[in-house]
């Protein structure tokens, strides 16, 4: 879908909620295309496959293995979400009665979600409940807050972010290389 195409549909569906484009302007958030390729990257803790771009999927295995060579054992909760999977997401929290604006405190509107890119994850670990801030406090945290960086994962939403979205220590994205010698 072209990144006009992609905007059109933001505008439609969060119209559908009330909500105009100046929420995507006023937090600055970015659009994310639908990642095109994906591969199998792990079965979740849920039963469900999840799968994610190729070079983040080798990623996040070699980190998972890394982890589990310390010990550390790191649960693949979320991976790729398509801009329709966001949608119901929403809807279905809107229909249990949760406010637009509270919901888009946790979740971003479709088309903004990282997840869409294919790239981003959700990790969990059995010592605590999935999506959950006591995630900081658990030994998987703490490893990957010390690790991550070297996979090429980073904590996207820390406390006080930019984008204006609770505090989510269990989402981490994977951002591709840059090559220093381009200029």
């Amino acid at each position: 879908m072209s990144a006009v195409a992609t905007r059109a549909r933001i505008r439609s569906t969060l119209a559908e909620w009330g909500v105009t484009t100046d929420v995507v302007a006023q937090r600055r958030l970015p659009i994310y295309a639908e990642a095109r390729s994906l591969v199998f990257a792990g079965l979740g803790p849920d039963g469900r496959d999840k799968f994610l771009a190729p070079r983040a999927a080798r990623a996040w295995m070699a980190m998972r293995e890394a982890a589990a060579a310390d010990g550390i054992e790191l649960l693949l909760l979320s991976a790729f979400r398509s801009y329709e999977f966001q949608t119901q997401l929403i809807r279905g929290k809107l229909a249990k009665g949760r406010s637009i604006d509270e919901i888009l405190t946790v979740n971003a509107p479709p088309g903004c979600s990282e997840h869409h890119s294919g790239r981003a994850i959700d990790i969990g670990a059995r010592d605590t409940a999935p999506l959950e801030e006591d995630f900081e406090n658990t030994t998987a945290f703490a490893w990957l807050s010390e690790h991550a960086a070297r996979f090429g994962f980073w904590l996207s939403y820390p406390r006080g972010n930019a984008e204006g979205y609770l505090y989510e220590p269990w989402h981490w994205c994977w951002q591709p290389p840059r090559d220093l010698n381009a200029r």
